[in-house]
């Protein structure tokens, strides 16, 4: 299988390209920077920018599924219009390069706990609020979406490099 990864250099996505040369898939890693990425006969490298839709769907043409670990950087001042921007484009390439389908790695900000989003709770850090609301509202976005077959994943609360959940059947990323 082909399988494209945008935001391949970061924390989630080069996991994911690891993972997925492992099994012995072909990946095309896309990445605003490819500098760090592995020399692999199984990766394809694309330095492209997420928001121009048709370089993007240029680099996505041809995969069977389009992975997005975007992530407009945590440190950007303008992280939420960036995501959402950055996202929306990713989907309407996908779309222009006619794959058909796309599986979103979002923010745990989305999950529910006690009937209530954890991004709205009281105690959700600062730090991480504009990523995790921008993460939620797209979700909210995406499920207007009538021509892709998507996914939207919202990985667990702690996700941090060092992180082990030990259990049969479990990635463990460190």
């Amino acid at each position: 299988m082909k399988v494209a990864v945008i935001g391949a250099t970061g924390f989630v996505g080069q996991n994911l390209v690891k993972e997925l040369t492992s099994r012995g898939h072909q990946v095309i890693a896309i990445a605003r920077n490819t500098s760090t990425l592995a020399d692999q006969a199984e990766i394809t490298a694309q330095q492209v920018d997420v928001n121009d839709v048709q370089a993007l769907a240029t680099a996505v043409s041809g995969a069977d599924v389009v992975v997005s670990a975007f992530n407009a950087g945590w440190t950007n001042p303008n992280l939420y219009n960036d995501f959402l921007k950055g996202s929306k484009d990713i989907q309407q390439a996908v779309k222009a390069a006619g794959v058909n389908r796309l599986i979103v790695i979002g923010g745990a900000g989305s999950l529910f706990i006690d009937g209530n989003q954890l991004v709205d709770g009281p105690d959700f850090p600062a730090d991480y609020k504009a990523g995790a609301t921008a993460a939620r509202d797209y979700l909210n976005i995406i499920k207007a979406e009538k021509e892709l077959n998507w996914s939207f994943f919202s990985p667990a609360i702690e996700m941090h490099p060092g992180s082990q959940l030990v259990e049969p059947g479990t990635i463990v990323w460190v």
